[in-house]
Order: C-alpha cells, then structure tokens, then sequence
C-alpha cells in the first residue's frame, strides 16, 4: 500500500497555526487594510490611446434607435485603428470599427459603428438578455469607473440586440449583475451599428475624476476575427482593465436620488386531493426591495419579506464521485455586488478547475437551509457592497423566519468582507462570518480569514504571474483545536503556457456554517502545465493543445488516498470553430471511507484502486444551423468498468429560436455490482425580442 509519498512531501503546503495565531494575523491584516496606502493610477498614461466625450447641450437629444443620425455624433471623435486579436495577432483589423461617446448629466451614451465589406454574412442569433454570444457576432466594451485598473463593468451587444453585462473584479466576471441600461441597434449597407444609454446610477464610481478607464472590442465570427481597442497581446484582453485605455471628460454628471424600488406580488393557489386538506390553498404573499446608493462609490440593498420564487432552478447532473456537487447560487439578491464577497480560497480553485476539494467560507446558498437542508424563508436582508477610497467593502446581515410546525428555529446571518488595495494589482483582505441561532442559550458557529493576493501582467514584458495565499479558521460550539484551512495558489495564465500549482491543508474540525467544503482531513496539491502552439498560415487549425495536470491528495499523516494524471494528449482548435480533443487519466484512489456508489452497490473503507480512463470530445461551431457535440469515455473504474456516451444536438431554426437536446449513458460493472444511468435534457427557446423569451429546459 503506498505510504507517504515523497511528490506530495515536496509540494504540500504545511502550516501548523494555532487559534491565537490567526487571531493576531487577521488583526495584522486589519490594520494593514486601513493603513496601506492605495496605488497612484495615472490619469494620462503615455502611450495609451484616448476618446474625449462629447457634452451634449441643453438641446440635444438622443433616440435610442440605432441609426446615429443626431448632430451630437457629428460632433465626436470617434475612437477607432482597432488591432487584431485572433487570428493575425497584432495585424489591424479587416473590418474597421469607430466608436463615439457623449455624456448628458444622466447618462452615458455610445454610437458604435461596425463596418462589414459583406453585411449579408453578419450572423447574430441570439436575442434573449444574458445570453451567451459565442456564435454571433458582437461588440463588447468594458469600463473601469474608478481607475483602479482592477474592476468594472462588462457590456456587449450582436446585431439582433442581445445585451449581457457583468461585474469585473478579482474573480473575474460576475454575470448574474443585472444593470439598468439600453440599446438599440441598427443595420445599412455598410455594416450595423447601435446605440447605447447607461445612466450613471448605474455603476459607482468617484466623483473627483473625470477621466475613467475603457476598452472595446468586437468579433467577426464568419472569420473569427476578434480585433482591440487597445492591449491586442493573447494574454491580455477586454476585462484585464490593466490594458485599458481612457476616456476623458467626465465632468459634472450626477447619479440622481440613486433610488430604486421593485415591489413584488405573489398568488398560489394549489389543490391537494385526497389528502385531508381543503380541495384548493391559497396563499399570498407580498415584498418588496430597495436598491439605493448613498454615496456614487456605495450600494445599498434591502430586502422584506424575500421571495425568490422566479429563481432559476438547478440543471440535472449525474454524480458518480464520492463528493458532493457544487451547484451556483441563483437568487438574485445574493447574486447583487457577490463579487464583494470573493474569498481567494474559493476563487483560484473554482476558476482553474482544480477538482472536487473546493473550500469556500462564504457559500450564500447556506442561507434560507435549515441543517437537516429544509428551506426557510427569509424576513429581511440588508446588504452594502462598494468601494470606499482604496478599500473595497461588503456587509450582509439576513434573518431567516422560524417555522414551528418543523421545528425550525430561525437564524441570524452576518458576514463582513475587507479588501485593501496594494501595488498595481494586489490587494489584502480579511472575511467573518457569523451563523446564530435565533434560540436562548444557543451559541454562534463563526469563520474568520486573511487573504492576499499579488498580480501583475508586466512579468518578462506583457506576461501573467498571480499568487494567492489564505488562512481560514472555523469556530463552533463543539470545534477542537484542529479547525482550521490553509493553503497557496500560483497562476501563470499565459497563452502560449498556461501554469499552475494549488495546495491546500484542510483540518478535521474545518466546518464553516456558512461556507462549503466538500471534504476535510486532507491535503492536496495540484501542479498543472498546458502549452498551445498557434501553427502560422495553416489554413484550418488555429491552435493545438498539449498538457498534464496532477491531483495528489493525502490525509493528515500524508497516508495516499488519491492520485490522478490528467494528459490532454491531443487538443485541436479549427478556424471554424470546430473542436476535438483526447484524454488519459491514469488514477490511484483508497477509500477513506465507504462509498455507496449505486443502490445496493458499496464499496468497502480501506478498498485501493488503480484504473486509467480514456475521453474524446469532439464539437462543432455554434454558428451552424446545426451544431453537435459528444463525448465517448471508457476504461477502468474501482473494481471494475465504466464506459459513457455523451451526445447533443442544437438546432437554430431562425435568429431567436431554438431547440436542443443533449443524452448521456453510463454502464459502470463493478465485482459489486452493475448499475446504468441515463440523462436527458430537451430546451426549446423563443426569444422574441431582448426584453420578453419563452424558455422550456
């Protein structure tokens, strides 16, 4: 039986921090917030490409529909010489792009023209809001209200009028925010265009500076052309606000009364037959919510009476793992400013797909589930996410409701996150959070944590080199010494290679209240190396892939439970779109516990397994009519074999209309037993316009 294993020994990240110690840390972290002093950004970087807005006057006015005909786009100076991306990186773009800015004392407005030599070829698909635009043609633009060159705000449009927005922040994008802006688009013989309105209410910023950080980009997707404003380097891009250029003169705007209020009302009615119940129960329920920004950097929610009964409910997944899934918060108030909430811990491992040990001390879906997982409704929740000078900020504080026929107590949820920005791109930071019972005599379970984060995309010129350090400690009524969560993440995110190391020691008594773990008692590291040849002039493959990636995973006293080796034998990426690739993964696993895999199939503590799998997957381009993907796997698998089949179609009947089924079949045969599984999934769209879809999934 393997023992100790001297890889694990080299790579694992072993810090033995008592209680007080962490105390003092977070403390130290703290004060190092509030005391640090914040970066300089430069208001006029040299050599960064600049757009002045135009004031509009007290007689200008802007329709929003599309067409650029009003004088106030004749009077602005559109920014333009956009620059290839992909395919003939740094080359200038085969179709020109220009775009104009004006302001109003409400509102930012941009006229966008996107010039096409064959305008019947523009493809756009998609019109419902949200939507993922992989398949059309698009202009995205992202802006960096604070010049700090950390975080914004994410817009883009197709030629149908799609429009998608998300926050930018450390974790990258958070696209359930949901701003209030419009856009209309236009079409001519030349190209289309569109025109855009966002009201400043929408997104904080600082009202001292009247210069912000912005870039655009747009893609041709007949040619899967992606063309730059600024920062065409592979390893840079849109949302990397480091590489953004300016725009200048923004003076005297206002936010307004930065008010806003969504009542709600809602009706059930039900029937329960047979059941000793009247025939039909009513209930009624009403709420309301307030958004309201005191200051043009803070926001404020509040929420009574919460209800999220138009919350989009959870996809079907199959789980043959010994783990639990992991499945996205959907709610809308929790979704509002997450992104003040990110904890360096979860984020590196979710973002890099480091396996099943995901460790997240603050999980919102813990709110609104009793312990035995029964669903309590919330009373209120306040919220305040923001920037204030160089710290960034997030309050929440939500109370659930008691439910006596249950046997539900309610609780109190309160959680405080701290960022101080440092350097260029780092920050420091430090997390509580606190579950109390809402019971007499009931003690408080509480997590407290430090983390920072160092960045820069200067390494050896325009490179990516990030690392992540965290410390976390979980107290509860009945916890012991051994309660704590460490670990370290270093990111070198490049194009050409792609490197990455996670490690991480989680404690045995590690049990945040209001956090996710999937396992504790371990420690895992995580090496990773990907490198993608671009062939030059080859007329069909853009890019190849080759990598490794190992999981080693060990308990307290380094005893081997798991080892697996990923090879990603052959990746390759086509011009069209069109993708395939080949994957071998040979594993080690012991069973540290026993696994109820199937109904009447277990396998027993202590059982040791070595087994190698083998994966194809092949897809087309999401812009034909019809586009298909699958997946075939097969090899070993415990005791015995697992093999899977994995197909999908998706047909694009016109432009907003869609329908898509996907299957997968698993046949596992175990010296336990045998077992097979089946999924299926069938989604029809109707996507009228941006604003009204009929979807069935």
């Amino acid at each position: 039986m393997p023992g100790r294993p001297a890889l694990l020994g080299m790579f694992v990240l072993q810090i033995r921090a008592r209680a007080w110690k962490l105390q003092i840390i977070t403390a130290l972290a703290a004060v190092l917030i509030v005391t640090v002093p914040a970066p300089a950004e430069s208001q006029s970087t040299p050599g960064r490409p600049t757009v002045e807005v135009v004031r509009m006057g007290e007689t200008d006015r802007i329709t929003l529909d599309g067409r650029l005909d009003e004088l106030v786009w004749a009077r602005a100076v559109p920014a333009t010489n956009f620059m290839q991306v992909d395919p003939d990186n740094g080359q200038p773009a085969t179709e020109q792009t220009e775009v104009r800015i004006a302001i109003s004392a409400n509102a930012l407005y941009l006229g966008v023209t996107c010039f096409d030599s064959d305008p019947s070829r523009i493809s756009a698909f998609q019109r419902r809001r949200d939507e993922f635009l992989g398949s059309d043609d698009k202009f995205r633009w992202a802006i960096d209200t604070f010049l700090d060159a950390r975080t914004g705000y994410f817009f883009e449009m197709n030629p149908q009028g799609s429009m998608a927005d998300a926050l930018i922040g450390s974790a990258g994008q958070n696209r359930a925010w949901d701003g209030i802006w419009n856009g209309r688009v236009g079409h001519t013989d030349k190209g289309w265009t569109l025109e855009v309105e966002i009201p400043f209410r929408t997104m904080n910023f600082d009202p001292n500076s009247d210069t912000w950080g912005i870039n655009f980009d747009r893609t041709v997707i007949r040619k899967n052309e992606t063309s730059i404003w600024t920062g065409w380097a592979r390893n840079q891009g849109l949302q990397r606000m480091t590489n953004a250029g300016r725009v200048t003169g923004i003076r005297d705007v206002t936010q307004g009364h930065g008010l806003d209020i969504k009542p709600y009302g809602l009706l059930v009615s039900e029937s329960f037959p047979g059941r000793n119940r009247p025939d039909i129960h009513t209930d009624r329920e009403a709420g309301i919510d307030f958004f309201y920004n005191p200051t043009p950097g803070i926001r404020a929610n509040l929420t009574l009476n919460t209800d999220f009964a138009q919350t989009e409910v959870d996809q079907r997944q199959v789980n043959l793992t010994r783990f639990s899934l992991f499945f996205p918060e959907r709610r809308d108030f929790f979704l509002d400013g997450a992104n003040f909430f990110d904890f360096q811990a979860g984020t590196g491992l979710q973002q890099n797909n480091a396996g099943p040990d995901q460790v997240i001390p603050f999980f919102s879906r813990r709110i609104g589930l009793s312990d035995s997982g029964t669903p309590q409704k919330i009373d209120f929740g306040t919220k305040v996410t923001g920037q204030m000078g160089a710290q960034d900020v997030g309050l929440l504080h939500v109370r659930t409701g008691e439910d006596d026929e249950a046997g539900i107590a309610g609780d109190d949820f309160t959680v405080l996150r701290l960022k101080r920005r440092m350097l260029r791109q780092s920050f420091i930071g430090a997390l509580y959070t606190r579950r109390a019972a809402r019971v007499d005599g009931a003690d408080a379970s509480q997590t407290i944590g430090i983390d920072m984060n160092l960045s820069t995309s200067t390494f050896r010129g325009s490179q990516n080199l990030g690392l992540s350090l965290w410390a976390l400690r979980a107290e509860r009524p009945t916890t012991s010494s051994h309660n704590g969560a460490y670990g370290l993440f270093l990111n070198y995110p490049n194009d050409r290679w792609n490197g990455r190391l996670t490690a991480r020691e989680v404690q045995r008594d590690f049990v945040p209240d209001v956090g996710f773990v999937t396992r504790r008692g371990f420690r895992r590291v995580s090496p990773a190396l990907t490198f993608a040849p671009r062939p030059d002039g080859h007329p069909y493959i853009r890019r190849f892939e080759f990598g490794t990636e190992l999981d080693v995973t060990a308990d307290l006293d380094n005893t081997l439970l798991e080892r697996a080796l990923q090879l990603t034998v052959f990746n390759v990426q086509f011009h069209s779109g069109d993708n395939f690739e080949v994957q071998v993964t040979p594993s080690y696993e012991r069973l540290d516990a026993p696994f109820r895999i199937s109904p009447g199939i277990t396998l027993p503590l202590g059982a040791e397994y070595n087994f190698t799998r083998v994966r194809f997957n092949g897809s087309t381009t999401n812009r034909r009519m019809l586009a298909v993907n699958g997946n075939v796997e097969s090899g070993g698998f415990y005791s015995g074999t697992r093999r899977v089949a994995g197909l999908g179609f998706s047909a694009r009947l016109r432009p907003g209309y869609l329908v898509s089924l996907n299957g997968e079949w698993n046949r596992v045969e175990l010296d336990e037993g045998s077992f097979t599984t089946r999924l299926y999934r069938l989604v029809t769209e109707a996507q009228f316009n941006p604003r009204v879809a009929l979807v069935n999934n």
